[in-house]
């Protein structure tokens, strides 16, 4: 498949780039600073995008069979609202293009019914990183909001706790429910997201992951 990662400098976004291209895809990485990202692959376009910019954006997705996000919030307190925002000029550049295929990285947090999870992380856990991470989730809920207002074939990728230790491979999911489990490394969920691309069950939905 043709493949854009937006955001791909950043954790999230480097192993979606590396999986990508591991599987045999052509991969047009998307992000604000190229010199950030040091991989060189036949397979592989980097290209200056202000993912923020619709306009920016359009050219990146143009002709791209799937469109995969990895940008998020750097840290508590972040005034552009990158997820949601991004997400807007995403969704706008791909509609633009006839692009349908969309997958972002969101959290197990926003998982506000509980299904699918321990008590302990509905909740304890999970309203503790609310009361901590308020502002970080809330962007991500405008996001998911962002999509659903869409027509686009989205899903939304939940995982609790991100680690930064080598992948497994091996992943648990479910729709609209969990993630199961209080932890998952990057590569793991990005291994999930390139797995549910062809998953057309997911089609509009929230799934959780974890180990």
């Amino acid at each position: 498949m043709r493949i854009t990662v937006v955001g791909a400098s950043g954790g999230m976004g480097r192993h979606l780039v590396g999986q990508a291209l591991a599987d045999g895809h052509e991969v047009t990485a998307a992000l604000r600073s190229p010199e950030k990202l040091t991989e060189r692959h036949p397979r592989l376009t980097v290209v200056r995008v202000d993912a923020l910019d619709a306009a920016s954006v359009k050219p990146a997705v143009e002709g791209a069979d799937a469109v995969l996000s990895g940008i998020g919030q750097i840290g508590r307190h972040d005034p552009l609202r990158p997820a949601s925002t991004s997400a807007r000029a995403v969704a706008e550049a791909m509609a633009a293009t006839g692009v349908r295929r969309l997958l972002v990285v969101s959290a197990g947090p926003l998982n506000r019914t509980g299904a699918g999870q321990p008590f302990l992380s509905h909740r304890v856990f999970s309203p503790l990183l609310w009361a901590i991470l308020k502002e970080l989730y809330t962007d991500l809920e405008r996001m998911e909001a962002v999509l659903r207002e869409t027509d686009l074939d989205w899903t939304s990728v939940r995982p609790p706790r991100l680690l930064d230790k080598p992948g497994t491979g091996r992943y648990r999911h479910a729709v609209e429910a969990g993630p199961s489990g209080s932890s998952i490394p990057r590569a793991d969920v990005a291994r999930a997201m390139l797995d549910l691309i062809p998953d057309a069950t997911t089609h509009g939905h929230a799934v959780g992951v974890s180990s």
